[in-house]
């Protein structure tokens, strides 16, 4: 080859930069449409909930009796109750609470699951007993013990912090200690099988202290499961908050949630069926959008999709 051809010859290209695996992450989170989807959605809502108060002027505990019974206008979008309070309004700040009692709930049950599941799965000697406790909190009839937890502490708890704070608190360590379970047996069950892999013995023979083994090589590489947990434990937290709003276990009647405006309409069925439209349909979206953001962020974070 002369050189006059080696010189003509075009400079190879660079090659091009390695994706990053959250840039991966996110590809493979954007092939689930209905994750996608659900995203927009649950996005959609927390924005209205947050920002609709600001558009939307009209205080949810304002009284009109002159409108009451309406249904959806102009003036009332999602009409008003029997006492003429704005059903717009009054969804909105339901679901301040609820997303509130959904997030703060999940990340005590999603404390206690990883916290269990780790202890449980890299130390042997508190595998038993950590499961054995696990089992027994799952063989508990749980609604049953929501309602005796909550008619023995609510009016201690009124009393101390006040109706909205004491029953807030309350809802949300009665829903957080009764959620965290199935985390920390899928927790587990990633740890025993990390803790057997090669590193792990390496991070051991160079004298680590068990918790910075934990911290550092263990926690990171379970991380996924507890995302997935974490999605999941939001949408179960808001149903378990509505169930016991329904039942008039939860939050007082002039402090919204979605659960409690649906029960507050029951009676109203007939008459005004909107009442307990919109609360359902908001607990319905939320649930379902979360459900299929938890879906396409398992998906997502399977070795196997990033692999490809």
């Amino acid at each position: 080859m002369t050189d006059a051809t080696i010189a003509a010859a075009p400079p190879a290209k660079a090659a091009s930069p390695a994706r990053s695996a959250l840039a991966d992450i996110w590809h493979q989170f954007r092939s689930h449409k209905g994750g996608v989807v659900g995203l927009a959605v649950f996005v959609f809502i927390v924005a209205a909930v947050y920002i609709g108060p600001y558009i939307h002027r009209v205080a949810p505990n304002a009284i009109n009796i002159r409108d009451k019974n309406q249904w959806p206008s102009m003036t009332h979008p999602f009409g008003t109750d029997n006492l003429g309070k704005d059903m717009l309004a009054q969804v909105l700040a339901g679901g301040r609470t609820s997303l509130a009692v959904g997030f703060t709930a999940m990340l005590l049950a999603l404390f206690l699951g990883t916290l269990v599941g780790v202890m449980s799965g890299y130390f042997r000697r508190l595998d038993g007993p950590l499961m054995r406790l696990t089992d027994l909190f799952l063989a508990l009839p749980l609604l049953p013990l929501l309602l005796v937890i909550l008619m023995l502490f609510r009016d201690t708890l009124r009393a101390a912090f006040g109706p909205e704070t004491g029953i807030f608190i309350l809802v949300v360590f009665v829903i957080g200690i009764t959620s965290w379970m199935h985390t920390a047996r899928i927790v587990r069950g990633d740890v025993l099988a990390v803790k057997s892999q090669e590193f792990i013995m390496a991070a051991k023979s160079s004298g680590m202290r068990e918790y910075r083994i934990i911290w550092r090589h263990i926690l990171p590489n379970v991380l996924s499961s507890i995302m997935v947990s974490a999605t999941l434990g939001i949408a179960s937290a808001i149903i378990t908050e509505s169930a016991l709003s329904f039942l008039g276990l939860g939050f007082p009647s002039d402090f919204p949630t979605w659960g409690r405006l649906l029960f507050d309409g029951a009676n109203f069925l007939q008459l005004t069926p909107s009442r307990v439209l919109w609360p359902g349909l908001a607990i319905s979206l939320t649930v379902l959008s979360v459900n299929y953001v938890g879906d396409a962020i398992r998906d997502a974070l399977d070795p196997r999709s990033l692999r490809r």
